[in-house]
């Protein structure tokens, strides 16, 4: 299978089936057989496509008489392929660009392989000048330049400013860098940048935390041999500060109540040094499964991994803990960056979001010991998920109290308060909320 059709499959799983794109990416490349090359390509298109979704329906929308809300999905996915290549990708000749998606076209919707032509083609003569975008309200025209719902516009508009907002749009636009945690269990980072070195990786020390290092030109990841050793785990920057905002020590009893796939369990599993233990819980008995393969692969063994929903108490665990994190469902929207698709949520779908988080932290509160410690965390921007999330619940809670978060130099005045709002385009990581509390009677 070629880069078009895997990338052409993908989108269309993701289109129809609502699948998340880096699952629909992983299928298919397990399924199916493709080069390296390939997989480079198929990925670059799968992104751009959903990444740029709404600008390139603007643009299609612009040429075609039947507009893309009234076009099969095949129809629609394709053009939007054909378009992507023609307007971004420099490297891909306008010609290959029509002729491979006019081959796709015949294969998958042969009746509208010449509509798909004809509105590429003329895409091609009108180049210079079709990438302009003509709409005067600057909200609609910003969620159509960055293809965002408009609420989201309206939203972060409303709430930052219109000049953070773009910056902010246009930061999770942006590809993320590659970060992966040292696994300081079985080495130190410095050793391990060696090991990359040997393998040919490009790598080099991240800011913080001291365990991260940031990895270029470094492809198929899980079939390594560091990797299948159990030298590192992939995760963001954002993602490793909120183990050590928790910072269990050694000996430790800890909660994990959101834990899947099991960065945060493993990462403070190593901070602890594999001593006390960690119940790494969630509602999913697969993704249970996988927090069990990661520590067996980085050779933790104070995990406890086990099925259970954190919506609701459990009795057995109440003042069990000395650390309790509460990493809880959210919007996501602080990483569209890593799974672009979040982008087209709409508004309906988080509405109750809030309700959720703030039940899953009550019942995280009665599980911490008196003066332990419980920390909160999501990974969105929205401050109707975070800061007022956590004063609601201090509101009702005298018995808690934020506290301030010691040893991570990213914004010291917040930290000063007891807690990180992390924004992608001001601290160039993934967009995260952090929130350190200490239970005092």
């Amino acid at each position: 299978m070629n880069a078009r059709e895997a990338a052409f499959k993908i989108l269309c799983d993701i289109e129809i089936e609502k699948n998340y794109s880096n699952m629909a990416i992983n299928k298919i490349f397990k399924n199916e057989k493709i080069s390296d090359k390939d997989k480079g390509l198929a990925t670059e298109l799968v992104y751009g496509v959903i990444e740029n979704r709404k600008y390139l329906d603007f643009i299609i929308n612009k040429l075609s008489k039947i507009k893309v809300k009234k076009m099969s999905s095949f129809v629609k996915i394709i053009l939007r392929m054909g378009t992507y290549q023609i307007l971004f990708l420099d490297k891909i000749e306008d010609h290959a660009a029509v002729n491979e998606t006019v081959k796709l076209a015949s294969k998958y919707d042969g009746k509208s392989k010449g509509f798909v032509n004809a509105i590429l083609r003329n895409e091609i003569r009108q180049k210079r000048t079709i990438k302009y975008i003509d709409i005067e309200d600057p909200i609609r025209r910003l969620a159509v330049k960055y293809s965002y719902q408009q609420w989201i516009v309206e939203d972060w508009v409303k709430n930052f400013g219109i000049e953070f907002a773009e910056e902010l749009l246009e930061a999770l636009n942006e590809r993320p860098d590659l970060y992966v945690r040292t696994n300081t269990l079985k080495i130190d980072r410095d050793s391990l940048l060696k090991e990359f070195e040997k393998e040919g990786i490009k790598a080099s020390k991240a800011m913080l935390p001291e365990e991260a290092i940031m990895v270029e030109n470094f492809k198929g990841i899980e079939n390594s041999r560091l990797y299948k050793e159990g030298l590192f785990t992939v995760q963001d920057i954002s993602s490793m500060l909120v183990a050590k905002v928790v910072a269990p020590k050694e000996g430790d009893m800890v909660l994990d109540m959101c834990s899947a796939p099991g960065g945060k369990s493993t990462h403070m599993a190593e901070l602890m040094k594999n001593t006390g233990k960690i119940v790494s819980r969630d509602v999913f008995e697969h993704k249970i499964k996988v927090i069990k393969a990661a520590a067996k692969r980085l050779g933790i063994k104070n995990i406890e991994a086990e099925e259970f929903d954190a919506a609701n108490l459990d009795e057995n665990s109440i003042e069990k803990f000395d650390c309790v994190l509460t990493d809880v469902p959210c919007s996501g929207l602080g990483i569209i960056r890593r799974k672009p698709e979040i982008k087209y949520k709409a508004k309906e779908e988080l509405v109750d979001l809030p309700k959720i988080q703030s039940k899953i932290l009550e019942n995280a509160s009665k599980y911490v010991k008196i003066n332990g410690t419980l920390v909160y965390s999501t990974c969105t921007v929205q401050d109707c998920e975070n800061i007022e999330v956590v004063e609601k619940f201090l509101k009702e809670n005298p018995n808690y109290e934020l506290v301030p978060i010691e040893g991570i130099n990213v914004d010291p005045e917040e930290q000063e308060k007891g807690y990180i709002k992390i924004y992608p385009n001001v601290h160039g990581m993934d967009g995260f909320f952090i929130a350190k509390m200490k239970r005092v009677k």
